[in-house]
């Protein structure tokens, strides 16, 4: 038998794991570059406007530091510097969150011992792995290729884009097939591929908004998808850069995957304690445990999104007041002043990434489920509900933790730049918090479907997409407002000016907390499960 036996029905059955999981974030991906892009040529449609961003880009750090820099003086460039960078990391994020989960996560569980028991090589679960999310990255640039050709880019720069897309996938799912065989926990796993993403990405930040440091953009991955520079002159070698490293570090990836010991990693897992320390005496606890390190993490991203919002917050007035067109359009989301309501606007987007975080949370609840792991807890003396509750609080405070931090670092910075801390902090942390009733929903939602339908619990992230679709494709389409209710994140007043009313967030927090009874509810008189 070689090391590749069997990758033909791994590829499949991967395939047939991620029959929705996949289409979803390809879908996703799609639509995002499909509504901005039948948008954008109307937004920068005269040389003046064009030449009055590319003004603001070189002067502002920020816009450097979130978009990278801008190669070109047309409106097609200008999409590649707004767009590239940032669908480029949630890219990388898909790829190395699918690589992960069927490599180390399968391997965690020990479903991958029991195939591996058939005629299965060695290198046959990270060769499909692999295989799968490459062939989905080569998709998704055929796909937005395509689309931009048909929305008018031209078609050689279209190219170079979608191929910076795929090619950052392909790079970090590599560098996740790596991080596989370093750590025995795919939790770890993902975290250390996160981590190295993320690092990429200041590095380039670094790189672009300092004097005499540029050269460090070209030492990260996340870089260079601008430097193939679309709708500027293409540079075709810069995909050698992503090929190259890609297969270093596939290579080491599998002679680690050929030396270590099934189940092992290279680096080993420090023996606990004998005994647990008094403080794990209660559920709640114990839940602080297990949730810490994703909070402390999430924490850490929002003090870095605070800062990124409040930055590009000084130059709103100037960016929107040079664009009639766009200042009309921003007037109409909302009431107060352009920052008032970029300020709204933004924060609803940071609603939907917190959403993320609260349903991740509230489905601990069913990895420790079906991990065994709460039968354990389940046979003292502790309640189902009163387990449940102490993971629920996570999913409940935690969210309006984080957009607390977020606010309060977005109006810090803001109000640093124009010398009123105290004003501006108090506004962005009220358009922050008023978006925590839509979230809540979300939790609810999950909850529900841990209580009655935990083998569908997924359809939550299912119903997240849907809320960000309806938030992105929905004035574009033109859908009616019955259609735009489905999303609580519809519902949220807007915080500027004067019109301002609390009845609908009360609807939500009502609605949040029905979800939530009832899916307590539906998990005491349920089974538990008994495998994963």
């Amino acid at each position: 038998m070689t090391a590749l036996a069997g990758t033909g029905s791994l590829i499949r059955l991967a395939l047939r794991r991620d029959r929705w999981l996949l289409p979803i974030w390809l879908v996703l991906f799609i639509v995002i570059v499909q509504s901005s892009a039948s948008a954008w040529g109307a937004l920068y449609d005269t040389p003046e406007e064009r030449a009055s961003i590319i003004s603001q880009i070189g002067t502002n750090p920020t816009f450097k530091a979130i978009y990278g820099i801008n190669y070109g003086d047309t409106a097609d460039a200008l999409f590649a510097w707004r767009y590239g960078a940032t669908i480029g990391v949630f890219v990388a994020l898909m790829s190395l969150l699918i690589v992960t989960r069927h490599t180390r996560a399968e391997e965690e569980s020990g479903r991958l011992e029991l195939v591996s028991a058939g005629v299965v090589g060695r290198l046959a679960p990270l060769t499909s792995s692999l295989i799968v999310v490459f062939g989905a990255n080569l998709l998704l640039a055929a796909a937005v290729t395509g689309i931009l050709t048909g929305a008018g880019f031209e078609t050689t720069g279209s190219l170079a884009f979608a191929l910076g897309l795929a090619l950052s996938g392909i790079l970090f799912a590599t560098i996740a097939g790596l991080t596989a065989q370093i750590t025995e926990s795919a939790r770890f796993a993902n975290a250390l591929a996160g981590i190295v993403l993320g690092a990429t990405y200041l590095l380039r930040a670094l790189g672009d908004t300092s004097e005499g440091l540029g050269w460090l953009s070209w030492l990260s991955p996340t870089g260079w998808a601008a430097r193939l520079k679309p709708y500027a002159g293409e540079q075709w070698w810069v995909a050698g850069l992503f090929l190259g490293v890609a297969l270093v570090v596939g290579v080491v990836a599998y002679v680690l995957n050929l030396r270590r010991d099934f189940g092992a990693g290279l680096v080993a897992p420090r023996p606990g304690p004998a005994r647990g320390a008094a403080s794990l005496g209660t559920p709640l606890a114990l839940a602080w445990r297990l949730q810490r390190g994703l909070l402390y993490g999430w924490i850490g991203g929002f003090v870095f999104l605070g800062a990124i919002f409040g930055g590009v917050a000084n130059g709103v007035d100037d960016i929107f007041g040079a664009n009639p067109e766009m200042e009309e359009i921003v007037r109409k989301l909302g009431q107060g002043t352009l920052v008032e309501v970029y300020m709204d606007l933004v924060m609803g987007m940071v609603a939907l990434i917190v959403s993320v975080y609260s349903i991740q949370a509230a489905l601990r609840l069913r990895s420790e489920e079906t991990g065994l792991l709460a039968e354990p807890v389940l046979a003292t003396a502790v309640g189902r509900v009163r387990w449940a509750v102490s993971h629920l609080v996570f999913a409940v405070l935690g969210p309006a933790l984080l957009l607390l931090v977020g606010g309060t670092v977005m109006g810090l910075i803001y109000g640093l730049a124009i010398d009123d801390v105290g004003g501006q902090v108090g506004t962005s942390v009220r358009s922050s918090l008023v978006q925590l009733p839509a979230v809540w929903v979300l939790t609810g939602f999950a909850l529900l479907l841990f209580g009655f339908l935990p083998r569908l619990i997924a359809a939550a992230w299912a119903a997240l997409v849907v809320f960000v679709l309806l938030g992105q494709l929905g004035p574009i389409l033109e859908l009616s407002q019955g259609a735009m209710d489905v999303s609580p994140f519809t519902h949220i007043p807007k915080t500027g000016g004067e019109a301002f009313t609390a009845t609908p967030l009360i609807w939500l927090v009502g609605i949040a907390a029905v979800l939530c009874a009832a899916g307590l509810y539906g998990f005491r008189r349920r089974d538990l499960a008994t495998a994963g």
